[in-house]
């Protein structure tokens, strides 16, 4: 044999020695991650030193979490509350006589308007899945580039988008409607979908997930001929399926609960949290109604944070670490 050849195979030896210890080592760690919250979750393990600090820590936390759920519980009395317990005073926290006409009154008086309320459900569904699918795409991609590539000024970057979660999309709300005005996009789905692409949550959690992914086994890949492409969606993100849920579920909520009033004025565009709020101009008589479409709006990113609630605390676990 060539000692030509004999350096081929020597680095491709060393390159697949590589390969396997880098995933060897995420495996080990992954294991090590779940381990972790299974100890954490488990009965042996003492929270404080002594039992009364459990019981305070346990106190503690069941008031927390009635307060936190107490709003949901509100929520819920008032869409089977009849029009005249509104008035009670003070306000009762339970139902005297529980009905289901709010929700009734609620379709009836959608399907009154224009047009259908089926059009509008059409509506918020075809919004938030098209706004959630590209705002997973742009951010994945974006937050790769940032974790894993080097090019000059992507620390500055880095820097903006921490700086960008402390401001609301409210504050450049006049300069999108400017934009989209030019652009003739006031009044089509575009005005509703394209504002709620870009997140910098969904980029920030993106990025501090991706960054926990070892560099030897992107380097790895680099070697074998991937391209960036082919490293970012099949080594970086089935990797990263927490995070990539975490964001699913923030981006569903913000698009399922957005209305874009201002920029939508065709009822046959118009999502179900702009019909509400028309309910709910017509006063107190419409307040059941009101209370029951708060129910509605509430089930299915509440069903969807349930079903992927530990894949968001996994995410949220690890989003402030570096290696």
């Amino acid at each position: 044999m060539s000692k030509k050849n004999k350096n081929k195979l020597d680095i491709a030896a060393q390159q697949a020695a590589e390969n396997a210890a880098a995933l060897e080592a995420l495996k080990k760690r992954r294991e090590k991650e779940h381990r972790k919250m299974e100890r954490s979750k488990g009965t042996n393990k003492r929270v404080g030193k002594s039992w009364k600090n459990d019981v305070g820590i346990f106190l503690l936390l069941t008031v927390l979490g009635l307060f936190m759920i107490f709003p949901i519980y509100l929520s819920v009395i008032n869409s089977m509350k009849p029009v005249n317990e509104f008035f009670i005073f003070p306000p009762k926290l339970y139902v005297m006589q529980p009905t289901t006409d709010n929700f009734r009154d609620l379709f009836k008086v959608a399907n009154n308007s224009w047009v259908p309320f089926s059009r509008n459900i059409f509506n918020s569904i075809f919004v938030t899945v098209v706004a959630t699918f590209f705002e997973v795409i742009f951010a994945s991609m974006a937050a790769f580039i940032l974790a894993k590539c080097r090019f000059p000024g992507v620390k500055f970057l880095n820097q903006v988008i921490v700086i960008s979660l402390l401001f609301q999309s409210t504050v450049i709300y006049i300069m999108q409607y400017i934009v989209m005005a030019k652009l003739g996009m006031i009044n089509t789905y575009s005005a509703l979908i394209l504002p709620l692409i870009p997140s910098s949550m969904g980029l920030f959690l993106m990025r501090q997930s991706i960054s926990q992914i070892p560099d030897a086994m992107i380097e790895a890949a680099k070697v074998d001929g991937a391209g960036l492409m082919k490293i970012c969606w099949g080594i970086v993100m089935p990797n990263n399926k927490p995070a990539l849920m975490t964001i699913i579920i923030f981006q569903f909520q913000a698009a399922w609960n957005a209305n874009g009033g201002s920029m939508v004025y065709d009822e046959a565009l118009k999502t179900i949290p702009v019909v509400v709020q028309q309910i709910a101009a017509a006063g107190i008589a419409r307040q059941g109604a009101v209370y029951a479409s708060a129910v509605i709006l509430m089930i299915p990113p509440l069903a969807i944070f349930i079903a992927a609630q530990s894949q968001v605390m996994e995410t949220m676990a690890h989003a402030g670490m570096k290696d």
